[in-house]
């Protein structure tokens, strides 16, 4: 009688550990579907009778076939933005410009030199400016220009991550 009782004890404690890790096994693929949900911006809705261990095998699986299609990974960062190659130069071409207009501007009041020299100086520090402008402007674009590539991409990744959802049964939006 002991015997048995302590057999039924041990059947049932077997059983709720299964069970147990079941639920545990089924919490953590429901988070992973979540996970990639959120990462994606979609959410993924069963069209049939699909239960949420389908759901998160489905949507791990359509993850990574959508990886390997596209070739593209959500997860990695993005690639470093291309610095643009900087202007270099403007405070030697303004102060150039800068006494040539000095001194046409020097040789009305006749002293060309001294034009030159204050046009130079003023050239110089306008050149300059300039050129810190277009080297910002030019930072701004590269990083513009990053800023869609990894918008197109993740538009691609998940086109084909919703078509492989769809083609399983699931709405995504």
């Amino acid at each position: 009688m002991i015997q048995r009782t302590f057999a039924i004890l041990a059947a049932t404690a077997v059983a709720i550990s299964a069970v147990a890790v079941e639920a545990q096994t089924n919490d953590a693929a429901t988070t992973v579907s979540n996970t990639i949900q959120t990462e994606l911006g979609v959410f993924v809705y069963p069209r049939g009778e699909q239960d949420s261990t389908a759901q998160a095998k489905d949507t791990v699986e359509c993850y990574e076939s959508a990886k390997q299609r596209t070739g593209i990974d959500p997860k990695a960062p993005p690639p470093a933005v291309e610095e643009p190659e900087q202007q270099k130069g403007g405070a030697v071409k303004g102060a150039a410009r800068g006494a040539a207009r000095g001194a046409a501007i020097g040789a009305v009041a006749d002293d060309t030199s001294k034009g030159a020299s204050v046009g130079a100086t003023g050239g110089a520090m306008r050149g300059r400016q300039q050129q810190k402008q277009a080297n910002a402007q030019a930072q701004q674009q590269a990083e513009q220009q990053a800023t869609a590539a990894a918008g197109e991409q993740k538009a691609t990744f998940n086109k084909a991550f919703s078509a492989c959802m769809d083609a399983r049964d699931y709405s995504v939006k």
